[in-house]
């Protein structure tokens, strides 16, 4: 994976996949009814981390979105021991147990594989076209 990591757009767009958790926790996604607000959420969250790192020009999009994948796993654990006590009157979440702490660090790493698998071939796929 050569390249640098564009840090500075792994953090925006982590923080703004925030958006999912925090509707969870606020009901909003059951509202709208599961499962299918959450799989909605997410093909919009994953849309704009592609499409960030393709418009962008990332130099490595494999390496920028797997640490967005893995900023957003650390960051959805610190909210949910955040507000948990304040929402739920008690610590819930990954932070209590040592085994979902590695879980969710590792699912968001492997979203952000995949999204940067997806950028680089939609990236391959639009400079092929112009070079026609």
């Amino acid at each position: 994976m050569k390249g640098k990591v564009h840090l500075p757009l792994a953090i925006r767009l982590a923080a703004l996949a925030l958006i999912r958790p925090l509707m969870s926790m606020l009901g909003l996604l059951e509202k709208i009814g599961q499962p299918l607000a959450s799989i909605t959420v997410t093909i919009i969250i994953s849309a704009i981390w592609i499409g960030a790192a393709v418009l962008l020009r990332v130099e490595n999009p494999l390496k920028t979105l797997l640490y967005t994948g893995i900023i957003y796993g650390v960051f959805a654990i610190v909210i949910s021991a955040i507000l948990s006590p304040i929402l739920e009157g008690r610590l819930q979440g990954p932070i209590t147990n040592p085994f979902a702490i590695v879980s969710v660090l590792l699912t968001n790493a492997i979203w952000g594989l995949v999204t940067g698998g997806i950028a680089i071939a939609i990236r391959k796929s639009v400079d092929g076209a112009r070079t026609r």
